[in-house]
C-alpha cells in the first residue's frame, strides 16, 4: 500500500493535543511496519521530530495558510504522490480529493453550545472553519476515525452516519511518562515550590479554568497546607481577566503562570505535583490525564463527556460545573492519605491499558481494511 498521512503541524515547537497523537503514532508504524509505504505530508518548523525511514517519507508542503495549506496545496501533493490513500487526522480535509480519504475526527466540540467564544483568534478561526468544512466532507470519507466510544455514538448520532463508516481508536500516551523523582532545576523553571497542585488548561472555555479557580479559592481557604497552583498555557493578562471578574485577586500569590510548557519538562512536573487537576467541562479523549496517572499523580477529572471512559469508574470524578465538588476533592486527596495512596495506585494500573502502540497497530488494521473493501 502506499499511504498518505497529514500531518501538518507536527514540526512546530508549540505541539499540542491532535499533533502529538499523530506524531506518536507514525513512531510507532515506522517500528511495526516495513512494508507499505508512508509520505508524512508536513508544514515546516523548526522542531525535526520525525526521521525518515526506507518506506517512510516527509513530505514537506509550503503555504502561508491553514485553509490554503489544507485546500490547495495539500491536494496538489496528494495528486502528485498518487497514494491508495489520505489519512487526515486533525478533524478537517481537502474539499476536493483524488484519492479514498480517511479522516480522524477527534471531536465534534465545533458544533455543539459553547459555553462562551474563546479568546484566542486563532481558536475563535478554527472553531468556524471546521463549522464549514466538516459536514461538506464527511459523504467522502471511506472511513471516520474517533478517539473514544463516547465520542464515537455522539458523532454518529448527531451527523446520521451509518454504524459502518465510524470507529473509534484509543489514543495513547508516551512510555516515558513514569514515576521518577522530579528534577527540582526543572520543576523551579516553573514554580517556587516542590510541593504543588498542577492544572493544564488553555483559553478554551471547555478547559473550566474559571471554575478551576473559583475552587481553588475555596481550597485555601479551608486548607492548613494551602499549597501553590501551577497553572499550564496561560497568560498572565488572561489569568488577571479572570481573577478581576470573579473577585479572586487575593490568590493571586499562590498562583504560578509560566506560559506553555516544553513537553520534555512535563513528566518532572507530573511527578513534583501532588494532585492533577482536570475537571473540563468536555473532552473527547484526554491524554493528559493517562499522562499524569502513569507518573503516579493522583487525578480529579471532571464526570463529563469521554473522561469516565477513559480515566475509568473508580478515578476521582467530580461534576466539573460545581467548584465546592471540585475543592472538596482536593481537601479530601489531601486530609486523607490512604484514600490519596489509593488513587495514585488506582491510576497507575489504569493507565497501562493505553499506548501508542496499541494505537498504530488498530491504525494499520484500518488502512488494510479500507484499501481491501
Amino acid at each position: 500500500m502506499k499511504i498518505a498521512i497529514e500531518a501538518q503541524r507536527i514540526f512546530r515547537v508549540d505541539k499540542h493535543g491532535m499533533d502529538m497523537v499523530i506524531l506518536e503514532s507514525l513512531k510507532q508504524i515506522q517500528k511495526l511496519d516495513y512494508e507499505n509505504e508512508y509520505f508524512v505530508l508536513v508544514k515546516g518548523g523548526e522542531d525535526r521530530c520525525l526521521e525518515e525511514t526506507d518506506n517512510m517519507h516527509i513530505v514537506e508542503i509550503h503555504c502561508p495558510t491553514y485553509p490554503l495549506w489544507e485546500q490547495v496545496a495539500l491536494p496538489r501533493a496528494v495528486a502528485k504522490i498518487k497514494p491508495d490513500l489520505l489519512h487526515c487526522t486533525s478533524n478537517t480535509a481537502p474539499l476536493y480529493c483524488s484519492v479514498p480519504l480517511v479522516l480522524t475526527l477527534h471531536d465534534i466540540i465545533f458544533l455543539e453550545k459553547r459555553q462562551a467564544s474563546s479568546k484566542s483568534w486563532y481558536q475563535e478561526m478554527g472553531w468556524y472553519y471546521r463549522r464549514l468544512i466538516v459536514p461538506r466532507i464527511l459523504n467522502k470519507c471511506k472511513m471516520i476515525i474517533t478517539v473514544s466510544k463516547f465520542e464515537c455514538k455522539r458523532i454518529q448520532e448527531r451527523l446520521n452516519l451509518p454504524e459502518e463508516r465510524i470507529t473509534s481508536i484509543y489514543n495513547g500516551f508516551n512510555a516515558y511518562f513514569k514515576p521518577i523523582d522530579a528534577d527540582p532545576d526543572i520543576v523551579k523553571k516553573y514554580v517556587d515550590t516542590m510541593d504543588y497542585f498542577f492544572f493544564l488548561g488553555n483559553t478554551d472555555p471547555k478547559k473550566n479554568a474559571v471554575r478551576v479557580l473559583k475552587a481553588y479559592s475555596l481550597y485555601l481557604k479551608s486548607s492548613d497546607k494551602r499549597r501553590k497552583l501551577l497553572i499550564a498555557d496561560l497568560k498572565e493578562s488572561f489569568i488577571d481577566e479572570m481573577l478581576h471578574a470573579n473577585h479572586l485577586e487575593e490568590i493571586k500569590p499562590y498562583l504560578s503562570f509560566p506560559g506553555y510548557i516544553v513537553n520534555k519538562d512535563l513528566i518532572h512536573l507530573y511527578n513534583g505535583a501532588y494532585l492533577f487537576l482536570y475537571p473540563s467541562l468536555r473532552e473527547s479523549f484526554g491524554i493528559p490525564q493517562l499522562e499524569a496517572m502513569a507518573c503516579g499523580t493522583p487525578l480529579i477529572a471532571g464526570n463529563t463527556s469521554a473522561m469516565p471512559e477513559i480515566a475509568g469508574e473508580d478515578a476521582v470524578l467530580v461534576n466539573p460545573m460545581d467548584e465546592k465538588e471540585i475543592a472538596d476533592a482536593m481537601l479530601r486527596l489531601e486530609n486523607d492519605e490512604v484514600y490519596y495512596n489509593e488513587k495514585r495506585r488506582y491510576g497507575l494500573e489504569r493507565a497501562t491499558r493505553f499506548s501508542w502502540h496499541n494505537t498504530a497497530k488498530e491504525l494499520l488494521s484500518l488502512y488494510k481494511k479500507v484499501l481491501t473493501k
